[in-house]
């Protein structure tokens, strides 16, 4: 039986009283599915059957199979883990690459960056040196940001953690602490990016 007297057959089953969700089916080789698809109609097991019409939950099986599903239960649900599990976003590697440009090998940032864009994934490595829960005096925060940036405005950099949201501190400026959130998707390449420079220097 070909795939398109197979599909005939599906055009022509009617009464079904399945759910109208839609659920797309991604094939990545069409020949493979094509293959598997003629093979599992082929296998039928009786004259009879291989001519009656398919039932719409056999095609679906059947479809579903040739996919490299189990069966049409199991796609219906890897696609729903799919959609509660979305996919995180692919990291701005051209961004990562133009921040890298401020750091050295070690990790200090040699330069506030004059674009406003690349300022925030520079805050996030400064906010990675602070230890998650600590309060840091004032004299504490302006020893670790002179230790992790080495051009010598430390005041640009408190004020800028704490009106971009990455810490906070209190009424009288005395303590900071980290704000605890997750970091972007291009803080690990970034870390990554640096680190190889270190290594190859």
């Amino acid at each position: 039986m070909t795939i398109d007297t197979a599909l005939r057959q599906l055009r022509h089953v009617r009464g079904c009283d399945m759910s109208r969700e839609i659920h797309a089916l991604t094939i990545a080789d069409l020949s493979a599915f094509a293959r598997s698809l003629r093979e599992a109609l082929a296998g039928r097991e009786t004259p009879s059957e291989r001519a009656a019409p398919l039932g719409h939950v056999e095609m679906l099986n059947l479809l579903s199979k040739s996919a490299g599903y189990r069966n049409y239960q199991h796609f219906r649900a890897e696609g729903a883990a799919r959609l509660s599990s979305p996919a995180e976003p692919e990291p701005d590697l051209d961004l990562v690459e133009r921040v890298a440009r401020h750091f050295d090998g070690r990790g200090v940032l040699m330069r506030w960056p004059a674009k406003a864009g690349l300022q925030p994934l520079c805050l996030w490595a400064l906010w990675s040196r602070m230890e998650a829960g600590r309060n840091y005096s004032d004299a504490e925060m302006t020893a670790l940001l002179n230790a992790w940036a080495s051009f010598g405005d430390h005041a640009l950099l408190r004020r800028s953690l704490v009106s971009l949201g990455y810490a906070v501190r209190t009424k009288d400026g005395r303590i900071y602490c980290r704000v605890e959130q997750k970091p972007p998707v291009e803080f690990s390449p970034l870390l990554r990016r640096v680190r190889r420079v270190g290594e190859m220097a």
